[in-house]
């Protein structure tokens, strides 16, 4: 494990142990930490964009004067990478690669760093819903991964991510829209609230109708509501999520947390003991009897 904190630097550390995330510090961490002889010049022929990237959607006029930026003053910040089979995949600085290809770039200043493909992943999102890059239903799919991939509650997901909990649940909800309303969106032919507000009703056929109606008549998210006020439209039915606690559970939990040092939850079936850090992981491990052979 010490091997491979060394290999990762203290930027992905720091990344995932802070409670709220913070991109652009990470970044700037391992360029900082990294030897200016460490920058290495690479062909963009040989990089392949980050398989989890989430982003579809890429203004071109806006990569078109990012490149005209790079023409006159270059790369400042180099993209961070990691060795593939054949090249390298991208871990941050995507539009820096798009935009000096259009300027007629042949290499880019890159750091190599080696990360797996989980980090990888929460990279990409990470970056793309912190920069505020996404349209709506691509930072949708993008939250709803993260939270599938790292096992955390929407409240711990909007705390991390500087949201509301309620806007983690709006957003959240336009993945029930259906896939010609989402493309609407996608194409940004109707806006965030809107889509909030078809995202209540029940019947996808409903949905498209209006989301047209909303183009072809111009309606506002105002007038939308208007509409949708009408007890004759089919609206979701909100079910109450009914969970069983055993009392029990707080008093194997308070143990727990007195053993290893740090809040354990007990549910579903599952024990969850979190963890700031390799080194906090460590020492639970430890704590626990648990040890790798080789380590």
């Amino acid at each position: 494990m010490e091997t491979k904190r060394k290999a990762l630097g203290k930027g992905l550390e720091q990344l995932f142990s802070n409670e709220r995330i913070d991109f652009d510090n990470f970044e700037k961490t391992i360029v900082n930490e990294t030897k200016e002889s460490d920058i290495v010049e690479i062909p963009l022929t040989e990089i392949r964009s980050n398989p989890y990237q989430p982003r579809k959607e890429f203004d071109e006029e806006s990569l078109r004067e990012f490149a005209e930026s790079i023409k006159e003053h270059g790369v400042i910040q180099p993209i961070i990478v990691k060795k593939s089979i054949k090249g390298y995949e991208l871990i941050a600085g995507e539009r820096r690669t798009r935009a000096s290809k259009i300027a007629g770039k042949e290499t880019i200043p890159a750091i190599i760093r080696e990360f797996n493909d989980q980090e990888m992943m929460e990279i990409a999102l990470i970056e793309n819903i912190q920069r505020e890059d996404l349209n709506p239903i691509e930072e949708a799919e993008a939250f709803e991964k993260i939270i599938k991939s790292t096992n955390i509650t929407q409240e711990e997901a909007a705390k991390k991510f500087g949201k509301s909990r309620s806007y983690i649940t709006n957003i959240l909800g336009l993945l029930s829209l259906p896939e010609k309303t989402k493309k609407l969106v996608m194409e940004q032919k109707i806006t965030m609230g809107h889509a909030r507000a078809l995202s209540k009703l029940e019947d996808p056929d409903q949905i498209n109708k209006l989301a047209n109606m909303i183009i072809e008549d111009g309606l506002s998210v105002r007038e939308l509501e208007k509409i949708l006020s009408n007890p004759e439209i089919e609206k979701k039915v909100k079910t109450k999520k009914v969970t069983t606690y055993n009392p029990r559970f707080t008093i194997y939990e308070s143990i727990m947390r007195e053993r290893v040092g740090t809040k354990v939850k007990i549910n579903n079936k599952k024990i969850e003991i979190p963890y700031d850090s390799e080194n906090d992981l460590d020492r639970i491990l430890e704590i626990l009897g648990i040890s790798i052979e080789g380590e």
